[in-house]
């Protein structure tokens, strides 16, 4: 546990996953002496008072938002703009205001033209998630040596960048300070165009014609399983995600395409060295994020989940 609070009080607006795991690390950290948080729903708000992990919680974006001095949205980033003009009238002088969203050029865009001089603004991305949502989705444990970046804005107050990626250390990941627009660029190969791939996938598998859905779910090999776990993520967040960064998505597909194409030629001519070299090149990646430590080699099939939380006295 920290030594002393890092924020006096952190405000999370949205509560689902990553609102809900970053409410339970930083209450098991003590980085603040208050946690209030606020969701869309009426519904939402209750489970979060049920489940008892923060101090207050309240029902509009404004009320989470008055004397906090870190606020977070962690909502989707199409949302980000409309609450950014809700909330700048109650932020109070120095406050940090961030975000969860896995694009940052719009969010800078988009937010900063509301927020008031007197607040910080330091875009975040924490690269860390499950395919679950909601509020009982979260887990202490969902940033610990994952990778958090942060995308301020030039001209920003360092002191307030460096309070923040004090905060996510102390949530146990690691920082790193990129530009917005580079953020976008590698996301959209690392992240992005996975997902795209993953929803095609499952999607065309789910309209042929000659296998059954029963036949696909019972026969789903690892690959395919992999898949159905990516294209089972929040279908709002996504929507938005690929509208946010749909040009530097759209260049990284037009490579993806033309990699696909000398695949293609490949195994219509029958060119198994070529397949080959292709499938020792990619090897080597996977070999290399493991060694990082970024993933482990043991198969997730059948692996208890380690993120299941002891249950509340």
């Amino acid at each position: 546990m920290s030594t002393a609070p890092l924020f006096e009080r952190i405000a999370l607006i949205g509560f689902g996953l990553i609102g809900g795991s970053i409410a339970r690390a930083a209450r098991e950290q003590g980085l603040a002496n208050e946690i209030v948080a606020t969701a869309r729903s009426a519904k939402t708000r209750a489970r979060i008072k049920e489940l008892g992990l923060v101090e207050r919680v309240v029902d509009t974006n404004a009320e989470a938002a008055k004397g906090a001095d870190l606020v977070i949205l962690c909502i989707p980033v199409g949302a980000c703009a409309t609450v950014a003009q809700e909330i700048a009238a109650d932020l109070m002088s120095g406050a940090i205001v961030s975000d969860v969203g896995s694009v940052k050029a719009s969010v800078v865009r988009d937010m900063a033209p509301h927020l008031p001089a007197s607040a910080h603004f330091v875009p975040a991305h924490p690269v860390a998630g499950t395919e679950h949502s909601g509020p009982d989705s979260g887990f202490a444990e969902l940033f610990i040596n994952r990778w958090c970046i942060l995308t301020p804005p030039e001209g920003t107050d360092p002191k307030a960048v460096d309070r923040l990626r004090a905060f996510w250390a102390a949530l146990g990941a690691r920082v790193e300070i990129m530009t917005p627009d580079h953020h976008d660029l590698v996301l959209a190969i690392t992240s992005h165009l996975p997902h795209l791939i993953a929803y095609t996938i499952v999607g065309t598998a789910d309209e042929l014609g000659q296998v059954t859905s029963s036949e696909v779910m019972k026969f789903s090999a690892g690959g395919f399983r992999d898949f159905t776990r990516i294209a089972a993520s929040d279908p709002i967040m996504w929507r938005d995600v690929f509208l946010a960064n749909k040009d530097a998505v759209l260049e990284m597909l037009g490579t993806f395409n033309e990699d696909l194409s000398k695949l293609t030629r490949a195994i219509r001519r029958g060119d198994g060295e070529a397949l080959f070299e292709h499938f020792t090149r990619t090897r080597a990646i996977r070999r290399g994020i493991v060694e990082i430590g970024q993933d482990s080699a043991v198969p997730d099939f059948g692996r208890p989940h380690a993120h299941l939380e002891k249950k509340s006295e």
